[in-house]
Order: C-alpha cells, then sequence, then structure tokens
C-alpha cells in the first residue's frame, strides 16, 4: 500500500502536493476505493466527500472508525494523514489475520481537504460534517486562482449542493481513532523504549490574517524618510510574534506572505501575512494574538501604514475523552500520554463522538517537510497497536 501511494502528487522538491479536489487527490482517493473494494468493504462517499469504507452494517451504530486524510500541505511529507489511512487498511488486515470477530461494525475514513493548503481552511471535511463549518461559508472559499470550493469539487465529480452538516452519520460513530505520526520528538526522547504514544489534548489553535496597507512608489527614486512601506512593518511583526510567543510558552508562526503589486523596483502598496499561533491554554493564546497585533499597530503607526487583522479559523482546546485515553494508554502497556499543538480531525470529532489518538514515533521530530520519516519497525508497531485497539473496543 505504501509504494501504490508514494508516487502519487509528488513535487519536484521531492514533497507532495496532494491538495483537495486536484488530480493528484482524486488519484489518492481512487486508491482508497481500491483498497476497500479489495477488501470487500461497502465503500461509500458522504455528501461533504469524505470517504469511508464499512466492515459490517455501517446504518447499525456504535461503530469503530479509524482514519485521518490523504491530502498534504505543500512539499509535504509522506507520512502526515497517508501513514492513518494505510495504517487503518492494515490493522483490518492484522484483525482478519487473528480471526478477530467484530461484533460492532468497523469502518475507515479518509476526511477531505484536513491540511486546508488549497484553500485555506484546515479540516474542512470534518468541520463540514459536525456543523463546525456552515454550508455558506464553505462556498464562499477560494483558492489562490480565484477557484471556489464548489467549483473545485463539481470539477471532480461531487455535488457540492450536498455539503453541510451530517448528524445522522454521527450518530453511527460510538468512537474515533485516528492514528497519526507525532508531530515533535516527544516519544523519540521520552524515557524508554515507546514507539507509539496516546494523545492527551491538542493545544487550542488558529489562523489570522494581518493586513498591513502601505502606498506604492518607486524603490529607486522614494527617499526613505517618505515611505510609507508595509514590508518594514511586516517584518517587524515576524520578529515580535517570535518575541511574544516565547515569553508566553507558546508558538506563533507567519508562514505564508503576498505582496502587492509585487515588483521589485516597487515599495509594496500591500503585504499580506498568515499568523499560525498555539497555546497551551486558549487565555494565553489570546493574549498572545493580542500582543501581536498590538506590537503591529505600533510599529504600523511609525511606518505610516495601516494594519487590520482578520481571525480566519480557530479550534479550542481539545480534552480528548478521558476515559478512551486512559484504556487505550492501559492497552498498550502504559504507553505515553502527550499533548501535542497540532490539529487534527480528531480533535473536530472530538465534539460530537468520543476520540482518541495514537501517535507513531518520529526520531527526527520533522512535520511539513520532505524529510518527515518514521522508521519501518516503529511504523509496524502502530499497525499492531491500532489493531489491539480495534480488537479490544469492537471485538468483545
Amino acid at each position: 500500500m505504501w509504494r501504490d501511494l508514494l508516487p502519487i502528487g509528488r513535487s519536484p522538491g521531492g514533497g507532495y502536493r496532494r491538495h483537495a479536489w486536484t488530480d493528484a487527490d482524486a488519484e489518492c482517493r481512487a486508491w482508497f476505493r481500491e483498497q476497500a473494494v479489495a477488501r470487500g468493504l461497502a465503500y461509500e462517499v458522504d455528501r461533504n466527500g469524505n470517504q469511508w469504507a464499512w466492515l459490517g452494517d455501517g446504518a447499525a451504530g456504535d461503530a469503530v472508525v479509524t482514519g485521518s486524510h490523504l491530502d498534504s500541505v505543500p512539499d509535504g511529507g509522506a507520512f502526515d494523514g497517508p501513514l492513518g489511512v494505510v495504517s487503518a487498511f492494515a490493522a483490518l488486515d492484522d484483525l482478519h489475520e487473528r480471526d478477530a470477530r467484530p461484533t460492532r461494525p468497523l469502518a475507515v475514513v479518509n476526511f477531505v481537504d484536513e491540511e486546508g493548503a488549497r484553500f485555506g481552511l484546515a479540516c474542512v471535511g470534518s468541520r463540514l460534517t459536525t456543523g463546525g463549518l456552515t454550508a455558506e461559508r464553505a462556498r464562499a472559499l477560494r483558492d489562490a486562482e480565484g477557484t471556489s470550493l464548489p467549483r473545485a469539487m463539481e470539477r471532480a465529480g461531487h455535488d457540492p449542493d450536498a455539503i453541510g452538516a451530517d448528524p445522522e452519520r454521527l450518530a453511527r460513530v460510538g468512537a474515533f481513532v485516528e492514528l497519526h505520526i507525532e508531530q515533535g520528538r516527544n516519544l523519540a526522547v521520552a524515557p524508554g523504549d515507546h514507539p507509539v504514544g496516546v494523545a492527551s489534548a491538542i493545544w487550542p489553535h488558529g489562523r489570522w490574517r494581518f493586513d498591513f496597507h502601505g502606498e506604492a512608489n518607486h524603490a529607486g527614486t522614494t527617499r526613505l524618510e517618505d515611505r510609507r512601506d508595509p514590508m518594514l512593518t511586516y517584518a517587524n511583526t515576524v520578529l515580535a510574534a517570535r518575541k511574544k510567543a516565547r515569553l508566553a510558552g507558546a508558538l506563533a508562526t507567519f508562514g505564508k506572505v503576498a505582496v502587492e503589486p509585487g515588483g521589485v523596483n516597487a515599495i509594496a502598496s500591500l503585504v499580506r501575512g498568515w499568523l499560525d499561533s498555539r497555546a497551551p491554554d486558549e487565555e494565553t493564546l489570546a493574549a498572545v494574538v493580542a500582543e501581536i497585533e498590538r506590537a503591529a499597530v505600533e510599529r504600523g503607526t511609525r511606518d505610516g501604514v495601516r494594519v487590520t487583522v482578520t481571525r480566519e479559523s480557530f479550534t479550542p482546546v481539545v480534552e480528548f475523552a478521558h476515559d478512551l485515553r486512559d484504556r487505550l494508554a492501559r492497552l498498550l502497556g502504559g504507553a505515553p500520554v502527550l499533548p501535542t499543538g497540532a490539529g487534527h480531525d480528531a480533535g473536530i470529532l472530538s465534539t460530537a463522538v468520543p476520540t482518541a489518538m495514537l501517535y507513531v514515533r518520529n526520531p527526527t521530530g520533522v512535520s511539513h517537510s520532505p524529510a518527515e520519516f518514521a522508521e519501518e519497525d516503529d511504523c509496524a508497531a502502530g499497525v499492531r497497536a491500532l489493531a489491539d485497539v480495534l480488537e479490544d473496543l469492537a471485538c468483545r
């Protein structure tokens, strides 16, 4: 399975560009369907484009569901998302080899557009399903070329008129367990030899767009003291974000920037920078973002630049179901229980169904990069751990 997926959406830089509703995404979705059919699982696509493969009666309720996503960030790694989907199918194979007999329905899911790389909003498929994203707002999403989400879905053969909250489907799910490569090195540096860990919580996080409005002018003739250069304000804000986050024990990253008019010999009229910030609690997160905004406005006043800030997304702190989390940790022989700053579909679903996550050790901690890596033995341990969990939850 891993070899079949590896070439899909490979970019020249060695990473992956499997953005939602593109040709590469379609190939990944075709692969998912092939895996479902090959195992005799009942395959279906829900109203929001998420793919499901069912073992047992999907309409019976109280199902145990596992899976993740197959899309990627720009030039992302091979493991983030796909490891969870591949491991889900492999875990079902493991259960079959054990002759385990499910007493609850089992399903593998591929949530569409988890990374948000194309339309700027993460976890679109799961947010729509839970009602955390309205159909109206989803239809207004557009990519960098101006293509709307409905148009992209339509081109890929999916009916965009059907999108929206799906409480009937969620009512079928009794528990959701997502396996994921760890995005960090907590397992790698933890005492003992632990290839698999259990998630305790997801830090609250969000995305904010900072617009720096200046004045376009000639780079070769405009005196420095006469300039209203938004790039200066933006650059200072990037540095301020690092300082404010460090002092608060939080994270803040400007990872995307757009400049208008974008000429080498022109002072910009507008700089847009997108901030990703995360913190251990919501109060700290709010304070850090407020401090970054305050620094931007103060510097903008000095530079003659107007600053506006728009919150584009926000996910509150996620505490995974404690009883399920503790049950999994005991089942896996006291596996480490650790938090993360990364968002996941499991976090979105936690508002509607009991959810848990398993992490596979990442020796370098690198993620969202072509250098993302996990040892084959650790990935195999992740499959066995997931199979143990599914057997405990669905075959007793």
